[in-house]
């Protein structure tokens, strides 16, 4: 079976640099190098707000449609060896949950404050109820993102054993496992710009400060 293009390079570089961008939050927490933290936030706000549009817009394994499938899909996924282009059922129930917590964990950081130097942008704007919530959400979020990450790698590990790999295509794109009858992925050209204008946006506007802090 003849190699077929899977996943455009938005959608690989997407998932390389969203690892990249939650070590960095993690080491970054742990470390209390809260601009650091900040700016890898932002990016991080940045790839998901493209990951979403990309998904409206993009190629047929990157459309959020494509997530879609019933529960019994999903428990029928685990048994079958059919292979096909992009997400499975059940890998589409841990994409959309990882979508979910990722949402929280930005939106609540944008409201934290350390109560002594460093606050989210959106302080200003709520109750320090509020902010005292969205502080104590963001810490657990953060521990039930990473046990979905485990979560996640044990996954990989078990249908690698079942004999799907499911690595190697989300780093070269392409599968030798599935068959299609016509394109699924198209060029990513418009989601890199979408993701450039984001981080530029951010980047001079809430991100500037920690951004300078780390530039200087």
């Amino acid at each position: 079976m003849s190699k077929v293009k899977v996943w455009d390079g938005f959608i690989r570089s997407f998932h390389w640099l969203l690892v990249a961008a939650i070590a960095t939050l993690y080491f970054s927490a742990e470390e209390g190098m809260l601009e650091l933290h900040f700016a890898a936030g932002y990016f991080t706000l940045a790839l998901i707000i493209t990951r979403l549009v990309w998904g409206l817009i993009g190629s047929k394994t990157a459309k959020l449609s494509a997530l879609i499938h019933s529960p019994i899909a999903a428990i029928k996924s685990f048994t079958s060896n059919e292979h096909k282009a992009g997400h499975g059922a059940a890998g589409s129930y841990m994409v959309i949950t990882f979508f979910a917590l990722l949402i929280v964990q930005l939106t609540s950081g944008l409201m934290t404050s350390d109560d002594i130097l460093t606050d989210g942008p959106l302080v200003e704007h709520v109750s320090s109820d509020t902010v005292e919530f969205a502080g104590w959400l963001h810490h657990l979020n953060f521990d039930i993102l990473l046990y979905a990450i485990v979560l996640h790698v044990l996954a990989i590990v078990i249908y690698r054993i079942k004999g799907k790999n499911l690595v190697k295509p989300m780093l070269t794109g392409s599968s030798e496992q599935v068959a299609v009858t016509e394109p699924v992925t198209k060029s990513p050209l418009v989601a890199f710009v979408i993701f450039a204008v984001c981080l530029v946006v951010l980047f001079t506007t809430w991100g500037a400060e920690p951004l300078s802090y780390l530039l200087g």
